[in-house]
């Protein structure tokens, strides 16, 4: 019936599907964002560092971090805000349980990404000093 303007169930039921999928994807590239900041990290401190020990670590908070904010975001939009595909964000409070940990992990991402900064220019200091050449500088 075209006079119908109410999708069909299966339609709205796909489209929040997607909505989900790509919450977690965002939610997935953040936490493997901060996941090789921290790795990079280790990388330069620890002497002995074994990337394969801290694999499983990594694909946790890569993998499985997203699911810890995307569940319950799924819950809250079925409790509060279930209307629609759930593209939109009438409710805040709903929306910051995806954006909260989006932001958390972008300035714990900043950090690492300081301190990695500070260590290579101190390594690259204490290679000029103990070269004693002034052509490096």
């Amino acid at each position: 019936n075209p006079s119908n303007t109410s999708p069909c169930p299966q339609a709205v039921a796909g489209c929040r599907l997607a909505q989900v999928v790509t919450q977690y994807c965002v939610g997935a590239n953040y936490g493997w964002l901060l996941a090789e900041g921290l790795f990079l990290h280790k990388l330069l401190v620890l002497v002995t560092f074994s990337g394969e020990r801290c694999l499983p670590a990594f694909l946790l908070l890569g993998w499985g971090a997203p699911v810890l904010f995307v569940g319950p975001w799924v819950v809250a939009r079925i409790l509060y805000e279930n209307e629609g595909c759930w593209e939109r964000n009438e409710k805040a409070a709903v929306w910051w349980i995806i954006r909260c940990p989006i932001l958390v992990a972008v300035g714990v991402n900043f950090v690492v990404f300081v301190r990695i900064i500070h260590i290579l220019v101190a390594k690259v200091r204490a290679h000029q000093v103990a070269r004693g050449d002034t052509r490096v500088r």
